[in-house]
């Protein structure tokens, strides 16, 4: 498992979760603010949701509760992802993501890993989103200890 390890560590099979929190106004508007989203929906008070893009938070939240150690000396090249949103993500919501790591593959000469999240709400387990993200461990060094 990866707890207590870095991120580039990760390997097929580790679990990173289940990590429970509240969705707080102030984090979806500086977020949007940040990727210059500024529909009422997302900036406004009364029924604001969380924009689509604000999934890859998501994935850093269980970098940080799972690999405390950091990132480590393996840097990443964020590839791909592919988000599905089954329901709209409200603000005050309590929320749990967990994710998994499903693919760890070599391919011509470079390490891939896909990771599989699932964010769910915590008061009834009903799906809201679901996502895949691929990353390729850019400088992964043969034979160096990590720590």
């Amino acid at each position: 498992m990866s707890i207590g390890r870095y991120v580039s560590d990760l390997d097929r099979g580790d679990v990173l979760g289940p990590v429970e929190y509240s969705l707080s106004p102030f984090v979806v508007r500086e977020y949007c603010h940040a990727v210059e989203l500024h529909q009422d929906y997302f900036q406004g008070s009364v029924g604001q949701i969380a924009p689509p893009t604000m999934i890859h938070l998501e994935k850093l939240r269980l970098y940080r509760h799972a690999c405390p150690a950091g990132t480590g000396p393996s840097a990443r090249v964020h590839i791909e992802y592919d988000a599905t949103f089954h329901e709209a993500v409200r603000v005050g919501d309590r929320l749990r993501v967990r994710g998994k790591v499903s693919e760890s593959y070599a391919t011509r000469g470079r390490e891939y890993v896909q990771l599989d999240i699932e964010l769910r709400a915590a008061s009834d387990n009903r799906l809201l989103m679901t996502y895949r993200d691929t990353v390729i461990q850019a400088y992964r060094q043969q034979g160096v200890e990590h720590g």
